[in-house]
């Protein structure tokens, strides 16, 4: 997950009841014949990346350069989709039959959904997936789908409580706010003893999770199949937003651009505190509070009535089914999900490693941010890897902004909500 790409991403979403006509068919893989020579391997890779181009994007061309000097007969062009985009981009193409990429950078909850149509490329027992039990079960999860491998997990991620240590200070608190008491209080007192705000919400379903997995709430019970998103549990946290915006603890956020708004904010030392996650931290690292690294903050989300819970996000790197240049895919998706490349990428830009190795890695080990992201993300709340999951987040993201607006209250948020998830969950109850 990152920026604001699980609401919108969603808003073009192709329903499931849509035949995968072009996908490539999803044929199964014939297990990987013995390669004598990888690098003899030709073809052009055309690969969709969703990072950020300024600080994300430079990291990952380097490794194609590195990738192409190791396979010289491969060439990658790299395309850079923005991340609210390429779901509805990729489905159109795949759909169509034409204009996709070979490989895509595909955010967790897409990837069930993309597999249940036929558009990608089933991997078991090829070249693509290297070392499989050197992966984080949960980001692993996150590849499967009817019982095949359909993705290979290339970084992971959570929310937690980014800070303004010298607001918090400023303010009077010398530690992170660890219960949504505790935060609204520390900004309301950042606001009254500093003029900043105390903090920065972003109006995005993705941002609520933490609020409503606090209070004991979430969206479905999968294993009874119930939609549970109206609860009181989830009333309760939606309660709890409204009331850190009307009491003055975060200013009323705009709906839309809530995250580049945020962003800012807190860059520029307009806000003490903000909920994200790590791939922000290259851009944070970049506005005038930050240079001071030591100046920056990071905890676990402040935990409501019942626990702290943050979801689990991640991309994972995909083929789509009908590639002409799968080898070459296979090749290309096996060496950017390497331990050696995930910690040159955690190293870099502190993305999280979803190999286990990778965090032994003394550079990774250096890195102080991805070292307090680690123990949060081993307690994130895993998300259900169904093919519905990204279509979930665009209704809840409209009852946000209704809440925010003024033209909803919780109960009535959610009650929305739930009629447009029983239309998504067919036969659910």
């Amino acid at each position: 997950m990152r920026r604001h790409l699980a609401a919108a991403a969603v808003a073009a979403a192709i329903t499931l009841v849509i035949s995968a006509c072009g996908g490539g068919g999803g044929q199964d893989a014939a297990p990987a014949a013995p390669v004598s020579d990888p690098s003899k391997i030709s073809g052009e890779v055309t690969w969709w990346d969703t990072t950020r181009p300024d600080s994300e994007g430079p990291t990952f061309q380097a490794l194609i350069k590195e990738f192409e000097a190791a396979y010289p007969q491969i060439k990658v062009k790299y395309v850079n989709v923005p991340s609210d985009q390429a779901q509805n981009q990729f489905q159109t193409a795949a759909q169509a039959g034409s204009g996709a990429p070979d490989v895509i950078r595909s955010e967790v909850a897409w990837t069930p959904q993309f597999a249940s149509l036929g558009y990608l490329q089933p991997l078991d027992g090829t070249r693509a997936v290297d070392k499989q039990e050197d992966f984080l079960p949960g980001p692993l999860s996150s590849t499967k789908y009817d019982g095949k491998t359909y993705a290979v997990p290339q970084v992971t991620d959570t929310l937690a409580l980014i800070y303004n240590k010298r607001l918090l200070k400023e303010a009077g608190h010398t530690e992170a706010p660890k219960t949504v008491a505790e935060l609204k209080q520390a900004a309301l007192d950042v606001k009254e003893k500093t003029g900043a705000a105390g903090l920065a919400l972003n109006v995005d379903s993705y941002f609520l999770l933490p609020f409503m997995y606090g209070e004991g709430g979430d969206l479905l019970d999968v294993a009874n199949k119930k939609v549970v998103v109206n609860s009181p549990a989830n009333v309760k946290a939606i309660e709890t937003v409204a009331d850190l915006i009307s009491s003055g603890a975060a200013p009323k956020p705009a709906t839309t651009e809530s995250y580049a708004n945020a962003m800012t904010a807190l860059k520029e030392g307009k806000a003490a505190m903000i909920y994200n996650g790590p791939w922000a931290l290259s851009e944070i690292h970049q506005g005038k509070e930050f240079q001071d690294k030591a100046n920056l903050g990071i905890a676990p989300v402040p935990a409501g009535s019942v626990k702290a819970g943050a979801p689990t996000g991640g991309w994972n790197l995909a083929i789509y089914a009908g590639s002409k240049n799968i080898p070459a895919a296979y090749e290309f998706v096996r060496f950017m999900t390497t331990a050696q490349a995930q910690a040159k990428i955690a190293k870099e830009i502190s993305l999280l490693p979803t190999r286990p190795s990778a965090y032994a890695d003394p550079a990774v080990q250096g890195n102080a941010d991805v070292a307090v992201f680690k123990p949060i993300m081993d307690t994130a709340v895993p998300r259900p890897w169904i093919p519905e999951g990204g279509q979930l987040f665009q209704p809840l993201l409209e009852g946000y902004q209704a809440l925010v607006g003024g033209k909803s209250a919780p109960p009535d948020m959610l009650k929305m909500v739930d009629e447009r998830y029983r239309g998504i969950m067919k036969g659910w109850s």
